[in-house]
């Protein structure tokens, strides 16, 4: 769902990024509060877990479309909100700056259609409630992480789709008329959705099994881990190697919902949905060429491969280094920002 510069009218793209700013703003300050050092390792940790899976296009049978992996549930189910919203922003600033995956003017409403859903609509109207609640009080915890994290995934991405059907109409894009779009992206995203929310709930059910306090509103009492901290986090680092490293060399070639929205797959056999020119379309504005240009010069892996060549080693690489840089990125900020420190020996409680 990484929108590109084109969809976007320079003052629509600058209030989406005051919109993620904010956001961003007073995730920092509630962070700056927090004190479960754990939180760090496991940040970068499941951070690079979520870039090595954005790289992983699934098919979307009989459509001639495809998905990956947006990552807010998962993110936000293991470490809040605010600490689950930072991490996707890092994540997306990393794929547009070095990777060319998403326009650099239309970063902060790709922070706010596939993070701040996810993470704050998921948390707060999805996860916390489930998992909490008393109306789901009789269902065991593997099936509330299920629940919940389909349900989230779908939901939340549903509403991240409308969100880009907005901001293209407020953006005057008449070559996608609102209740076409919405008409073509919805269905799409719906299924979308609910493969990502099962691949969430596998990973989820991993880590309750593993080491349960890991997860938001799920206390060490709700079950013994079977691995310590440090086991759980190198087997997902380990997954991180496999899926960055090696399973992104099976992504699907399809386009991913909004291309396919945008342009079809009629080369396949599929439809041409709304049938815009790949090389034509949307607006032009000198904000939109400078950002471009920037992101020319930034991007050394466009496209996660290696310019002007096709080998697959260059998608190897991308994963592998693009999950380092985004876990050392992460780490580096939680660091410098004070985030996750230990509570001073006799401060008040």
């Amino acid at each position: 769902m990484h929108m590109a510069d084109a969809l976007l009218a320079p003052a629509v793209a600058a209030t989406m990024y005051a919109a993620s700013a904010v956001t961003v703003g007073a995730s920092v300050r509630t962070l700056k509060k927090d004190e479960a050092t754990e939180k760090l390792p496991t940040m970068a940790v499941t951070s690079a877990l979520v870039f090595a899976g954005q790289m992983i296009n699934y098919t979307i049978p009989g459509t001639g479309s495809s998905g990956h992996l947006c990552g807010g549930m998962l993110l936000t189910a293991l470490l809040g909100p605010q600490a689950g919203f930072l991490s996707m922003t890092v994540i997306l600033a990393i794929q547009a700056l070095f990777f060319a995956d998403g326009g650099l003017l239309a970063l902060g409403a790709n922070c706010w259609n596939m993070a701040f859903y996810g993470c704050f609509v998921g948390y707060y109207l999805l996860w916390r409630p489930i998992m909490t609640g008393k109306l789901f009080g009789r269902l065991g915890m593997r099936t509330k992480i299920i629940l919940a994290s389909v349900l989230g995934c779908v939901i939340t991405l549903q509403l991240g789709a409308f969100s880009v059907v907005l901001e293209t109409s407020a953006s005057g894009i008449t070559e996608l008329p609102f209740g076409a779009f919405v008409g073509v992206m919805q269905p799409i995203h719906l299924a979308i959705g609910l493969v990502e929310g099962l691949i969430t709930s596998a990973v989820l059910v991993f880590v309750y099994e593993a080491r349960p306090e890991l997860l938001m509103d799920v206390s060490a009492q709700a079950g013994r881990g079977r691995c310590s901290l440090k086991t759980t986090l190198v087997i997902l680092a380990v997954v991180v190697a496999i899926v960055g490293g090696g399973l992104s060399l099976f992504a699907s070639s399809n386009p991913d919902g909004l291309e396919w929205s945008m342009f079809g797959n009629s080369e396949a056999g599929y439809s041409e949905n709304m049938g815009l020119d790949e090389e034509d379309y949307g607006v032009s504005s000198g904000a939109a060429e400078v950002a471009g240009s920037i992101q020319e010069k930034t991007a050394f892996l466009p496209d996660y491969g290696f310019a002007g060549s096709d080998s697959v080693v260059g998608t190897s690489v991308s994963g592998l280094l693009g999950s380092a840089i985004v876990a050392a990125v992460v780490a580096v900020i939680c660091m410098g920002g004070g985030f996750f420190r230990r509570k001073k020996a006799g401060a008040k409680a």
